[in-house]
């Protein structure tokens, strides 16, 4: 019987011998290589404890970590409160809401209100101030009432502090507004004054409006406009007007169509909400 150490050795059998410094792996845990293919497998992430995969955890308070994040409250899907400083959510779009009336209307007919560093109402007619928006229809009468119900101090979420003057401060810088706007169309050379000036543009079509003074004669601006289809507004006294291109008075001003007559238009109608002596001749 031949001796052990003569018997042939099935190499088939035998353990691979590990690279010589490879650490071998523990007893019961699995290698690389194993996870390797269980994560692939798998598609998820670490392994827990003991080589078994971790899953996410659900229930209250979890969520999936692929669903889509809501704002506001966790899981109320409400937006969140507008930041102190920032502009307004809603002030997007051609229409605001009215914190009196709580009607949606075109923003051109309606004034802006911010608070101050004081809490102080202040009116932002250029609508360029910073802070948090209330709009207000351009009306003496909504902005009485407005006060009176505290609707800006409920916009406001806290105490308003309400100048007693705040009707003649919206008056008077309306009509600085408006005579700015009239001195720029006259400077960039879109605007005339004088009876005979303002009726050749509007015989040519160049006037896309005609600014009169309030106080003017009504039958002498209704012989200057006569049949033409023209906006008319009698917005400024004619002291007023006449300030603007350097003269006593005037009572007549062609504005060429463009831009600058837009807004002198609008102008116009917000200080008609102001005072009785606003009037639209023609629309």
């Amino acid at each position: 019987m031949p001796a052990a150490a003569d018997r042939p050795v099935d190499l088939s059998e035998a353990p691979s011998a590990a690279p010589a410094g490879s650490p071998s792996p523990a007893p019961g845990k699995p290698g690389r290589a194993d996870l390797g293919r269980r994560r692939r497998a798998t598609g998820s992430g670490k392994p827990g404890p003991g080589g078994s995969e971790r899953k996410a955890p659900t229930g209250p308070g979890r969520s999936d970590p692929a669903a889509p994040r809501t704002s506001g409250a966790a899981g109320s899907g409400e937006p969140d409160p507008a930041t102190p400083g920032e502009p307004d959510p809603e002030e997007k779009g051609p229409l605001r809401r009215c914190v009196a009336t709580r009607t949606s209307l075109p923003k051109d007919g309606m004034l802006r209100f911010v608070l101050g560093p004081g809490r102080e109402l202040v009116p932002d007619l250029g609508e360029r101030l910073p802070g948090r928006g209330m709009w207000l229809s351009a009306r003496a009468d909504v902005l009485e009432a407005a006060l009176k119900r505290g609707a800006f101090a409920k916009a406001a979420r806290g105490q308003v502090q309400a100048p007693p003057d705040l009707s003649m401060r919206i008056e008077a810088g309306l009509r600085h507004r408006l005579r700015d706007l009239v001195g720029f169309a006259r400077r960039a050379g879109q605007a005339v004054c004088g009876f005979q000036q303002a009726r050749e543009w509007l015989q040519s079509g160049r006037a896309g409006l005609v600014v009169q003074a309030s106080d003017g004669s009504a039958s002498e601006r209704a012989r200057l406009v006569g049949s033409k289809e023209v906006p008319v507004v009698a917005a400024l006294s004619a002291a007023e007007l006449g300030s603007v291109f350097g003269r006593d008075h005037t009572v007549h001003v062609a504005v060429a169509r463009g831009r600058l007559a837009q807004e002198i238009a609008r102008e116009a109608a917000r200080l008609g909400g102001f005072t009785s002596a606003v009037e639209s001749v023609r629309g």
